[in-house]
């Protein structure tokens, strides 16, 4: 447990890292016009990694219920959190997912890292909300994972 711990506290700092980066350093041209998409996958990394470490007292400290099967999820989490905040990103831009903001003061970016956040912190109801917007857009059914 002390490892997985490590590991959430090391996705941590390293989000950190990037986004100092980007307000330190003097990024390249094609960094910078996609700078949108990179915070909101650092976003949607620290909405996985907080649910990581919620889970992680939850199930350690209060239930008594730590199962090292587990085990793998805490690895991965953060990564499939940080591609559902890029994501989302994506799905906001191309106007398949709206948000009831206006753009005048420059708020919108809150909006979507508000929901990058969300899509990262929870990413099963993300998903299925994703396969519900490709069934009643293009038909697409929905996966054998989300029944």
């Amino acid at each position: 447990m002390k490892k997985i711990i490590f590991y959430e506290i090391s996705w941590l700092i390293l989000l950190l890292l990037v986004y100092l980066e980007n307000q330190i350093l003097i990024m390249p041209t094609w960094y910078v016009s996609n700078i949108l998409f990179i915070n909101s996958a650092l976003m949607g990394s620290l909405g996985g990694i907080i649910y990581c470490l919620r889970g992680i007292y939850v199930n350690k400290s209060f239930k008594k219920e730590w199962d090292v099967d587990w085990h793998i999820w805490y690895y991965l989490r953060p990564l499939t959190s940080l591609i559902s905040g890029f994501v989302s990103c994506i799905f906001l831009k191309a106007g398949l997912l709206t948000l009831d903001v206006g753009d005048s003061s420059g708020n919108i970016h809150f909006g979507y890292f508000a929901v990058a956040f969300i899509a990262g912190y929870n990413v099963d109801n993300f998903m299925k909300k994703i396969e519900s917007l490709a069934k009643t857009v293009w038909g697409i059914e929905k996966s054998k994972s989300s029944e």
